[in-house]
C-alpha cells in the first residue's frame, strides 16, 4: 500500500513538473513584437515644398483638392502622402520632394 501511494505521489509530481515547463514554453513563444518601419509626420498643406504643390496643381490631379498631408520616411524612401478629395470621392497620392509620383 505504501509503495502504491509513493508511486502515485511521484507520478503526480512528475506530471506537474512537465505541465509547468510546457506553460513556460508557451508564455515565451507567445511574446512577439511587430513594428512598422514607416514614420509619418503631419505637414500643413501650406508648408509642402513648391515642387509638390506644383505637382498637385498639374493636369494629373485636376479637380482634386488636398485635404491632409504627411511626410513619410520608410527606410531609405522619403515622400509626401497627401489625401485628396473630388466631390464625394477620396484618395491619396504619394509624391517625392521633387514633385514626382512615388509608386
Amino acid at each position: 500500500m505504501k509503495k502504491i501511494f509513493l508511486a502515485a505521489t511521484l507520478a503526480f509530481a512528475g506530471f506537474s513538473a512537465v505541465q509547468a515547463s510546457e506553460v513556460n514554453t508557451i508564455k515565451n513563444t507567445a511574446i512577439v513584437a511587430v513594428q512598422d518601419s514607416a514614420v509619418k509626420t503631419p505637414v500643413k498643406l501650406e508648408e509642402l515644398p513648391a515642387p509638390v504643390t506644383t505637382a498637385l496643381k498639374s493636369d494629373a490631379y485636376k479637380g482634386w483638392t488636398a485635404t491632409e498631408a504627411w511626410s513619410v520616411k520608410e527606410g531609405t524612401k522619403e515622400y509626401y502622402l497627401i489625401n485628396v478629395k473630388k466631390e464625394a470621392e477620396t484618395g491619396s497620392v504619394k509624391i517625392d520632394k521633387d514633385g514626382k509620383p512615388v509608386q
